[in-house]
Formats: C-alpha cells, structure tokens, sequence
C-alpha cells in the first residue's frame, strides 16, 4: 500500500478510499478486490455411460446453438448427457437427449425446453464421413462431453459401437486391476 499525505484525487472506488478523520488517501491495490471467476477452460458436463456403455472410436470436437438462458444454465453447470445421441436430418446434425436445466430465476415470458433438439456446427465433410460409417459398420454417435473452449460451448461426439455384458466386466476388470497395480506400487515404493 502507499500512503500520500494531503487530499488525493479519487480516480475510482476500486483503487483508492477517503479516509474522513484526516487528509491522507490510501492506494489499494488490484489484487485485493474480489474478482469473478472465469468460465472458460472448464468442462461443463460428461457423459460417463457412454465411456461405460460403448467402445468410443473417433471423437471430434463441433459447436452448439444455444439460446440465452442455456448459456446462463451451462455457465452454473445444469447440464446432463445421460442419454444424449447424435441424429442426422436433412444433412444436418442434431444432438437429441440433452438435458440442460433452466434456471430458477429464468424470465417467464420464454418457453423452456430442457430437451429439446440442438443443431450441431459441422462441416459437410464431417457429416458425410459420420452418415457413411454409421450406415455401413453399425455406429452410433454419442455425445461424450460438453466444454468451454475460450468464450464458445463445444461438444465433444464421437462414432461409438455398443459393447456387450462380457466386454463390459473385462473392461472393469481391467480398472480394478489397474488401480490394484497402483497400490502396490505406492507401498512398495515406501
């Protein structure tokens, strides 16, 4: 802090206080006022059964259209990808089973649709590649993650083929035996 004597100008509430009782301003510095966090870098939901469920092969990584109050709801993170799927009409992407929630405080002249179908930005390529492997190898594409990238929500899909009971308890074999692995190797170490 610095302390000049005398009557210091104000330049803003943020940076300095009168002091009343006598003629001194003190300077507060940047970092003591409180900041908001920022919401990029973060991600916002995932969808872990499709990791449980399925064998998830190629990812890719599209934009959203959103409205405002999905935004606002995405930013305090009321969003799930439980059942979320990816669909193709008329040569566009749609991402079908999305729940985001709307907030309490959203303004009651919109009509609220947490389910409703969202359009994905693709490119044409991109779409005709998914339209050819999910027609031909017996894909289906899940939407596996939603995120911040900068000030834009991405969704992450990717082309997924269904695993059976036993693919799924080797899978989970598998971990167990990882995580075992790691735990002996933590004592041992000691």
């Amino acid at each position: 802090m610095r302390v000049l004597s005398g009557i210091y100008p104000l330049r803003s509430r943020a940076q300095a206080t009168y002091c009343p009782f006598t003629t001194v301003s003190v300077i507060i510095s940047a970092m003591s006022t409180n900041k908001k966090p920022k919401s990029g870098g973060g991600t916002i939901a995932q969808n872990k059964k499709a990791r449980h469920d399925y064998f998830l092969e190629d990812k890719l990584e599209v934009g959203l259209v959103l409205t405002g109050w999905e935004v606002k709801s995405l930013r305090e993170g009321k969003c799930q990808l439980v059942d979320s799927f990816v669909q193709i009409h008329n040569g566009e992407a749609w991402l079908h089973g999305a729940l985001i929630s709307p907030l309490q405080q959203a303004s009651t002249h919109i009509v609220t649709e947490p389910r409703r179908e969202r359009k994905l930005l693709m490119h044409r390529r991109e779409i005709d590649r998914l339209v050819q492997k999910i027609q031909a190898k017996g894909y289906t594409c899940v939407c596996t993650a939603i995120y911040w990238k900068g000030p834009n929500i991405k969704a992450e899909i990717a082309l997924a083929k269904g695993k059976q009971s036993h693919d799924k308890r080797d899978s989970s074999k598998d971990r167990d035996w990882a995580k075992q692995k790691e735990r002996i190797m933590k004592h041992s170490v000691r």
